[in-house]
């Protein structure tokens, strides 16, 4: 328990943890995927920009792999930065970061004007492409030379639309039986952080910059190594796949 709260931080992540895998049941391996790239292109200590950072899943991971790296995640939800900060209190290796990644202002409340490695998952979808763009231009500028950004999320293919159909069908037939064994859909999972005595607060304050939901853009796997290149990096592919999700990794 969290002293002073009561608060279960670690019992919040698990179950932010499964109320996501409900709609992605391969979500550990792109993280899997996503930390042999940093250990392998950014080396065993990196210094890690956890963008759009949630509630630390990325961080929690990255440090349970490579104990000697650092992070600084940065987000705008107050609740799940509460749930975040609560879980790593006391970690000195990781910092948390309050900002608007939609305000051209926001790197200045970062700690380091330079970082080994920038990794986000399944966040970015909230924004346009045009602001994407420019924030892939705004991470490029972030990188160091050699370092990476890796960016998880839905990228669907757009040029299949029997395949696409196909996965649509099996994927929500498959929710539908998790959900009829209990799972936790995204709005259930934010009707009870509603009602938690700390979270409720923060909670409210969320959905009053958010809303219910992403309005922003899907494009392809291709459309982000494209736009990552074209905005200043030298490579980028994917490099892990899912039928509708990809992970994208670019080097400075």
């Amino acid at each position: 328990m969290a002293i002073g709260t009561g608060t279960d931080w670690q019992a919040w992540q698990r179950s932010w943890d499964r109320q996501q895998e409900w709609y992605m049941p391969d979500r550990e391996d792109r993280f899997r995927v996503m930390l042999d790239m940093t250990e392998a292109l950014a080396g065993p200590a990196p210094r890690v920009l956890d963008l759009a950072c949630g509630t630390g899943t990325v961080t929690a991971r990255l440090l349970a792999r490579l104990p000697g790296a650092t992070s600084t995640g940065v987000d705008l939800d107050p609740a799940l930065l509460a749930i975040a900060e609560g879980t790593f209190a006391g970690d000195d290796r990781v910092r948390f970061v309050t900002a608007d990644l939609k305000d051209p202002t926001w790197r200045d409340r970062l700690p380091y004007d330079t970082y080994d490695a920038v990794l986000t998952a399944t966040a970015l979808h909230w924004l346009h492409s045009e602001p994407l763009a420019a924030l892939y231009g705004q991470i490029a500028e972030l990188v160091r030379d050699g370092g990476v950004f890796m960016n998880a999320d839905h990228m669907p293919d757009g040029t299949t639309p029997r395949i696409d159909a196909a996965e649509r069908a099996q994927r929500h037939a498959r929710m539908d039986r998790a959900k009829r064994d209990g799972a936790l859909d995204w709005a259930e999972w934010w009707e009870a952080a509603a009602q938690d005595p700390v979270l409720a607060a923060p909670t409210a304050r969320r959905f009053e910059i958010y809303g219910e939901h992403a309005d922003g853009d899907t494009p392809s796997a291709d459309w982000h190594a494209r736009v990552l290149r074209e905005q200043g990096f030298a490579e980028a592919r994917a490099v892990w796949r899912s039928p509708s999700d990809a992970l994208v990794l670019a080097v400075k």
